[in-house]
């Protein structure tokens, strides 16, 4: 009768939390790349969860691709500062562009409200690739260097900096090819147009039955790829990957500011939000306003540092 009534209660609770965060009007949720790559599947699986649970408002997905996403972010403090305006946000992009100087923003015109999940950096190549293994794709690299061609989405992004620094800590060298987002570049490496993908775990995961996953920068390997490798098995210490969150305009209240961040929060916290994350491959963090200024401090400090030692904003 005790587990009955707790669970009775934790489940008022929670929709008493929902009915305080849903917004009055519908949101919309503007994103920097196009359709198809893991910023839209993460949007469509918040799409969902928040039309179940506020069902009065409609999330509506924009996008504005280009750039690398520098399109976007260049031009989000345009948008009114009206609470239900909310853009898709990505580090280290929004670390990187800026310092190489191409993009129409600086990091600290950024406003992000909530950082709800991270996905590890992977390595991949087509299916029908001779190279079956991270072994092959060295021995390949080192006997015949630059000929490798690797995709990636965006110039001075997550991927382009996982690119170098594979190069760098394996010495290889390799050509990166950037494309608008993760779905373009799904067109040219599951089609074998080139050599392979510097790119994150829910595409591989994705696409199983069509590529072949080399390496993974985790702690441990990925559960729904276990005969993956991770760069630390292989002796390099490599953990890393891209953030995504939201954003608003530099003129949205602090007040609309933190009901963003709450609802955000109730959403990661959402049953059905954790199970499409972990069968994507997506790991959900919750970074929200009251946390934001020292995550951010961090991660600027960290990838400021990361792009003077690959290079970027030098080429």
């Amino acid at each position: 009768m005790k587990k009955l009534l707790c669970a009775f209660g934790l489940s008022l609770l929670s929709s008493l939390t929902w009915a305080q965060a849903c917004p009055d009007k519908n949101l919309l949720y503007w994103q920097a790349f196009p359709p198809g790559g893991e910023s839209d599947l993460s949007a469509r699986h918040q799409q969902v969860t928040l039309k179940k649970r506020c069902p009065a408002i409609d999330t509506i997905i924009q996008y504005k691709a280009g750039a690398g996403g520098g399109l976007m972010w260049g031009q989000m403090n345009q948008l009114p500062g009206d609470g239900v305006n909310v853009v898709g946000v990505n580090l280290p992009h929004i670390v990187f562009q800026p310092l190489e100087g191409q993009v129409q923003y600086k990091t600290q015109d950024i406003t992000p409200v909530f950082w709800f999940h991270y996905t590890p950096d992977i390595l991949v190549v087509p299916e029908t690739s001779a190279i079956k293994s991270f072994a092959d794709f060295l021995k390949m690299a080192k006997s015949d260097p630059g000929k490798l061609n690797l995709g990636g989405s965006g110039l001075n992004s997550a991927n382009h900096a996982a690119h170098e620094r594979l190069n760098a800590a394996f010495g290889v060298k390799t050509n990166y090819i950037p494309y608008k987002g993760t779905g373009d570049m799904a067109t040219a490496v599951l089609g074998s147009q080139i050599d392979g993908a510097m790119t994150y775990t829910p595409f591989a995961i994705a696409n199983k039955s069509r590529l072949r996953a080399l390496a993974v920068a985790m702690e441990k390997r990925h559960p729904l790829m276990p005969d993956v490798p991770t760069f630390k098995e292989l002796g390099v210490n490599w953990v890393d990957g891209a953030y995504r969150g939201i954003g608003v305009p530099k003129s949205t209240p602090p007040e609309a500011r933190k009901r963003i961040s709450d609802l955000w929060t109730a959403l990661n916290n959402d049953p059905e939000m954790k199970e499409l994350a972990a069968r994507a491959g997506f790991e959900l963090i919750n970074v929200g306003v009251d946390q934001m200024d020292a995550f951010m401090k961090e991660k600027v400090s960290l990838y400021t540092e990361g792009a003077q030692q690959l290079g970027l904003g030098k080429k």
